[in-house]
Formats: C-alpha cells, structure tokens, sequence
C-alpha cells in the first residue's frame, strides 16, 4: 500500500494539515507568536515558485514604464502638434 502524497490547494482544509515542524521557527510563525496568536501559524505563506512570481513582476513593472513613457511623451508630441495647426492663438487670444 503506497501512503498518499499530502494535498495542496484550495480544497483542502488547512486545519487538518500537520505541524511543520522546519516552519516553526520561520519569521511568520516568530511574528504571530510575538502579537499573541493561539498558533504560530498564519494563512498564506511564501510563494511556491518565487522566481515566477519575480519574473511575472518585472514584466508588469517594464509594462508600466512603457506606459508612462508613452503618456508623457504623448502630450508633448500633442502639444506640438496643436502648435503647429495653430491652436496655440486661440489660448493666447484671452
């Protein structure tokens, strides 16, 4: 009889779970013993693949940047656009 691989997931009830033993002493567990907590653990944790999560982050972050690049360069290419049409008198005329 082949013993069953722990489960992970939405599914599964976080209560039932055992203790890990090697996590009990991570910074999570140190801090919700310091604020009182009746267990050292808290909901959530690290994230499994860390280094995805780093590249996922940098994308977004290149994703941004191109974006504000655009938009700042936008309004100056719009404002010398209005300029040379001439739209520029018509603010100047007040």
């Amino acid at each position: 009889m082949s013993a069953a691989a722990p489960q992970s997931g939405p599914d599964v009830d976080v209560g039932t779970l055992p203790p890990d033993p090697a996590a009990y002493d991570s910074e999570r567990s140190s801090a919700a013993r310091r604020r009182g907590l009746a267990t050292p653990y808290i909901p959530g944790g690290r994230d499994p693949d860390q280094a995805a999560a780093d590249r996922e982050d940098r994308r977004y972050l290149r994703i941004l940047l191109v974006m504000v690049v655009a938009i700042i360069l936008g309004g100056f290419v719009l404002g010398v656009l209005a300029s040379l049409a001439g739209l520029n008198a018509l603010l100047d005329a007040g």
